[in-house]
């Protein structure tokens, strides 16, 4: 549907392949790419009024010479401006052609983020406007985009105008007494307005229509799987064994009730007349994975095959290797293969043809589990961890192989119910609302940047008696317009705070997969002490030798995903610690951080965020990682899902499956968003 952007004047190869990088590939996901926040060009402040942390405007005059100095391979320009309430210092990096135009006496705008240096207040890297200029976008909101680094957001917003100019008008799909009823805009409107929205009432409007659009496209693609499975006859008739009771009582710990309620609902499932299709909901640590295994078990005794599929490879291994040990101790023989991408070609065959003849029982590994060359001989069970990083297409493909087999769904993401059981519509929920009696419970502590060296010292103490350490930043690299810790430049730091027989790495989602795993695989043998990283590592691996989580811009993360990054410590027997760095000092934030602080409890952390959040809290806290939706938040829309929600009820209870003349522009849509886009309506 969309077409090349070298379509687009000014678009060149060059360009072309940093948009790839943010992935942007066409015209259709770039007017789906939308902003990430919004710049309100508020009216000058004086210089008198000026506080630390902020992004202000002002107008002032220059009222020095202009100076060029080189610093650290770097240009720095600084000149002073003054206005009549005061003077402030103003620099730029790299920038030494502003000498021409930064002429003593004139008056300009200047607005940027204002830092402390040396006591003084100071305004770093500040955009320039004429008064005019300025008074042309004066109380506007301005797009603010995800970058990448030669990407500026200047090129983003350039290449968006011209593309909403020549971009014919979409054909609106959404029932308009859907759009009544709901109080919808248009499809074209809303497309426009949420990259250039002239205030925040244009900005809500939009947004609501298109967060609709995500959540509607995202519950019709669940009931119309649900359609296909549900009444499905379990074609593998499971009688339940002694050995999974067995396995139970010699475990080295004893199961909480909550894991063998749990466990009793998918025995009961699996051996009963109708497939299943349950989710396990679980926090961190509560002990989903065992139940997974005793499943595997109970199919293998049953003469059939099961698959747990994760997302990572490193995850997959640490399963393959787990299960091992457990069948090992338990003296079971039970046939187990590992399958990733990593896998040779050679390495691959041997494993498929293993599957296909029945010769392993047990099939663990990340989506290379689905792939068109794998055939499963007698496949009765498919566990999905973290069913979020998967979505909808994935499990319709395993459940199209063969004979449709059961589904048990993990995910530690803290829903609550009501959420979870639109957003799960196909599936059973079942709830492991207990941690094990064996774990600490994790220390906290909300901080501001002040306290870094105390917490640097804290990680080298750990780090000597033989602990490790996590440091989690917001972003990969450095990004125009974004204040924030970036993984590249932090680990430099690092490596010069902490002392140089500490070994400190870093990890992100561009590297590529076998640097990841390498990575991932020293951090756990404990080669790799302290690892810097993205939130790459929140769908986790388990490293119980790791007892310190430090998040930097601890305000930029969603309550679940902090609490999900917190999951990654307190899983040996350590005492272990989490340190929540806070870059910004808004109330807002302490309040959401304290949180934290105060608990331990996912579901209890996902309520209270509900709590807080309002109408105007809509960008720079995503709730990322949780279903991937592109511009939808499930707990700050969770009004617009369940209105979505009944929608889509409305919908298919008039035409299950799309076909009546109305609903075709609705079905197409749902199509297209299947097949070429389904990153953008996390499916």
């Amino acid at each position: 549907m969309g077409e090349s952007l070298r379509t687009l004047k000014g678009v060149g190869e060059k360009t072309e392949k940093l948009f790839q990088k943010i992935g942007i590939s066409d015209t259709e996901s770039l007017l789906r790419y939308y902003p990430r926040n919004y710049d309100e060009y508020e009216t000058p402040a004086d210089i008198a009024d000026l506080k630390e942390g902020t992004v202000k405007a002002v107008s002032a005059a220059v009222c020095s010479g202009v100076y060029v100095n080189p610093v650290r391979g770097k240009q720095v320009v600084s000149i002073t401006a003054c206005d009549s309430t005061g003077r402030i210092s103003i620099t730029w990096f790299n920038a030494s052609y502003l000498k021409n135009t930064l002429k003593k006496g004139s008056v300009f705008v200047f607005r940027g983020r204002v830092m402390r240096r040396q006591g003084k207040l100071q305004m770093e890297h500040p955009e320039i406007f004429t008064p005019a200029a300025y008074e042309e976008i004066l109380h506007s909101l301005q797009p603010v985009y995800g970058l990448t680094a030669g990407l500026s957001n200047k090129t983003i917003v350039k290449v968006l105008h011209q593309l909403l100019k020549q971009q014919s008008l979409k054909s609106e799909y959404l029932p308009e007494e859907i759009r009544e009823k709901y109080q919808l805009s248009d499809i074209n409107y809303a497309l426009r307005t949420i990259h250039f929205p002239k205030n925040m009432d244009e900005l809500l409007v939009s947004r609501k229509r298109l967060v609709f659009d995500e959540f509607l496209f995202f519950i019709l693609s669940v009931q119309l799987l649900k359609e296909k499975t549900e009444e499905a006859v379990n074609l593998f008739p499971i009688k339940k064994t002694w050995t999974t009771e067995q396995v139970i009582e010699n475990l080295p710990y004893r199961l909480t009730s909550a894991q063998l309620n749990t466990w009793h609902e998918i025995e009961r499932d699996l051996s009963g007349q109708s497939l299943m299709s349950r989710l396990v909901q679980g926090d961190v640590g509560s002990g989903k994975t065992i139940l997974a295994f005793l499943a595997m078990i109970l199919i293998f005794e049953n003469g059939y095959q099961s698959a747990f599929m994760v997302p990572t490879e490193v995850l997959a291994r640490q399963h393959f290797e787990a299960f091992q040990t457990l069948v090992r101790e338990q003296g079971l023989d039970i046939p187990a293969v590992l399958l990733t991408g990593s896998n040779t070609a050679k390495e691959k065959r041997l494993i498929y043809e293993k599957i296909r003849e029945g010769k392993t029982s047990v099939i663990i590994g990340t989506h290379a589990l689905i792939q068109e060359a794998v055939q499963y001989r007698d496949l009765a069970l498919v566990i999905i961890d973290e069913q979020h990083r998967f979505g909808v297409k994935q499990r319709e493909a395993l459940a199209t192989r063969g004979n449709p087999p059961n589904i048990l769904v993990m995910s530690a993401t803290p829903i609550p119910r009501t959420l979870a059981i639109i957003l799960y519509g196909d599936l059973d929920i079942s709830v492991i609302d207990e941690l094990p009696a064996r774990r600490l419970p994790i220390k906290n502590c909300v901080v501001d940047t002040s306290y870094r060296p105390k917490a640097y010292r804290f990680i080298e103490r750990q780090i000597r008696e033989g602990r490790q350490a996590y440091v989690i930043c917001p972003m990969v690299e450095e990004s125009e317009g974004m204040e924030a810790e970036n993984v590249l430049d932090y680990t430099k730091k690092l490596k010069d705070a902490l002392p140089e027989d500490i070994s400190v790495e870093f990890l992100h989602g561009k590297m590529k997969p076998k640097e990841k795993n390498r990575i991932m695989e020293e951090f756990a043998a404990g080669s790799i002490q302290v690892l810097v990283s993205t939130t790459v590592v929140e769908v986790g691996v388990n490293v119980p030798n790791a007892t310190v989580m430090m998040i930097e811009n601890a305000e930029r993360f969603g309550l679940a995903q902090l609490h999900q990054l917190r999951g990654r410590v307190g899983r040996g027997e350590y005492q272990s610690y989490c340190i929540f760095i806070q870059g910004s000092q808004e109330s807002t934030t302490s309040k959401r951080l304290e949180i934290l602080g105060k608990s331990n409890d996912g579901f209890y952390i996902a309520a209270e965020d509900l709590k807080l959040r309002g109408p105007g809290d809509l960008f720079g806290i995503r709730q990322s990682g949780l279903m991937e939706f592109r511009i939808g938040d499930i707990y700050n829309d969770a009004n617009i899902l369940k209105n979505a929600s009944e929608a889509a009820a409305q919908i298919l209870a008039l035409d299950p499956d799309l076909s009546l003349e109305q609903n075709l522009p609705l079905k197409q849509q749902l199509d297209f968003c299947r097949e070429d886009g389904p990153e953008n309506f996390g499916l």
